[in-house]
């Protein structure tokens, strides 16, 4: 049996900082060429439009279309899709789409106003943006899940138009992904992927419109060219690799707590998954699990180099120890396998998403849980936020002033405004003062 390679790390230890600092250290070797390689790829379809969008899908997935129409997915061949699909298929993405739609309805923003006695009003006007563009993988990964939690927060942002773009190598699409876009409100597809596509839904051509935000994952390329054109169109987040946190006690069962990590490891090898614990022998045995277990994997390889290269189980003094460095590492997903993990939960201050005590394995949030799987990664929890309905909408001031109102504001205005040398500012208010 080949043993697993994974770091064992003690907060006791002098090397400690050094060899956690290398542990969450990213590989950004290659990034500069991949970043030439997306500007040019952006600027060819800024320019070319359908033309040069038609040649990339060539190049990269091997579909030679006379026209970008005719790589849009009609309405036939998602009826086509629903029937390829097993019952057991649809009615999971179903009832998962039920969940997603439920959570996320209690996070709709409503307009508000408030009145003052002279007549003048204040207020907010919170409205959905028109028109938002869906990135799906359709590569080495394919993931109708990322579908549901995309999409659905849009639509019940009430966005009216919501254009999903996908590859489709070689001609092959899943049909879960055409199923989920058709329960998730997915107004348009496209079979177009990486930089290009990104570009497409930025800049539009002949066929494809120019959308007002874009969202969802996508590889080095993909999250090249979203970086690239940040402020021409706006973003969800710009990912970084996946990421598992879990604080346990002696408590767990060891199996469940290595198959949580390989749950996060299998997504690809640059995935991070770690394991906190103040209890040495557990330590140990989730060690003797994985070597165990690991080889029953499909994706044993994948886990394997994941853990290799940025997983590791930490020792640490006790769970004062273990709470302070989940906070520093700001993970995005945090699995709290704790007898009492509610009793610690005020004192979690960075994550994307918690999830608490031994029955509430991470797995369970990427797929139908109800919460959103987009989570903000490499430590940008301490300032970001899950995707959300609220992404999908605008906040607009409102302001009205009455005579009164207007008079009794622009003398303070008129002070202010002196007070920065902005003169033209000052004058503009104090007409409106009544003597």
């Amino acid at each position: 049996m080949v043993m697993t390679s994974i770091a064992r790390l003690d907060t006791a230890r002098a090397d400690f900082e050094r060899r956690l600092e290398t542990l969450l250290a990213l590989d950004e070797d290659g990034e500069r060429e991949i970043e030439a390689q997306v500007r040019a790829i952006l600027e060819h379809v800024r320019l070319g439009g359908d033309r040069a969008l038609l040649q990339y899908t060539q190049q990269f997935d091997r579909i030679d279309a006379a026209t970008v129409a005719a790589l849009e997915i009609g309405p036939d061949r998602i009826e086509v899709a629903r029937d390829q699909v097993s019952r057991d298929q649809r009615q999971a993405l179903e009832l998962a789409a039920r969940r997603i739609k439920d959570y996320h309805s209690h996070q709709k923003q409503e307009s508000w106003r408030i009145d003052e006695a002279d007549g003048t009003f204040l207020g907010q006007r919170v409205t959905p943006l028109q028109r938002v563009g869906v990135y799906v993988p359709g590569g080495k990964a394919s993931y109708p899940s990322s579908v549901l939690m995309n999409a659905i927060p849009a639509a019940v942002a009430g966005v009216e138009e919501i254009i999903m773009t996908v590859p489709a190598p070689g001609g092959d699409l899943n049909p879960l992904i055409l199923v989920a876009a058709k329960l998730a409100g997915v107004s348009r597809i496209f079979t177009i992927g990486g930089a290009q596509a990104i570009a497409a839904l930025t800049y539009g051509t002949e066929t494809i419109p120019a959308v007002d935000k874009i969202v969802g994952p996508g590889n080095r390329y993909v999250a090249a060219a979203k970086k690239a054109v940040f402020g021409r169109v706006g973003l969800d987040m710009v990912a970084g690799p996946s990421e598992i946190v879990i604080v346990s006690d002696g408590a767990s069962n060891p199996d469940w707590m290595a198959m949580d990590l390989f749950a996060q490891a299998e997504h690809d090898e640059t995935a991070q998954a770690i394991l906190i614990s103040f209890d040495q022998d557990l330590l140990d045995r989730v060690d003797a699990s994985i070597d165990r277990l690991l080889p029953t994997l499909e994706r044993a390889e994948i886990v394997r180099a994941a853990l290799a290269g940025r997983g590791a189980l930490i020792k640490v003094k006790d769970i004062d120890e273990a709470l302070i460095l989940a906070n520093r590492l700001a993970p995005e997903h945090l699995q709290l396998a704790l007898e009492q993990p509610e009793s610690v939960l005020d004192r979690i201050t960075q994550a994307g998403a918690i999830f608490l005590g031994r029955h509430t394995p991470e797995a369970l949030g990427d797929y139908c849980a109800g919460a959103n799987h987009v989570l903000p990664t490499s430590t940008s929890a301490r300032f970001s936020s899950p995707l959300g309905v609220y992404d999908f909408q605008k906040r607009t001031s409102v302001i009205a002033c009455s005579p009164e109102g207007a008079s009794r504001l622009a003398k303070t205005a008129s002070v202010l405004a002196r007070s920065e040398s902005l003169t033209a500012h000052a004058r503009s208010a104090e007409y409106r003062i009544r003597d």
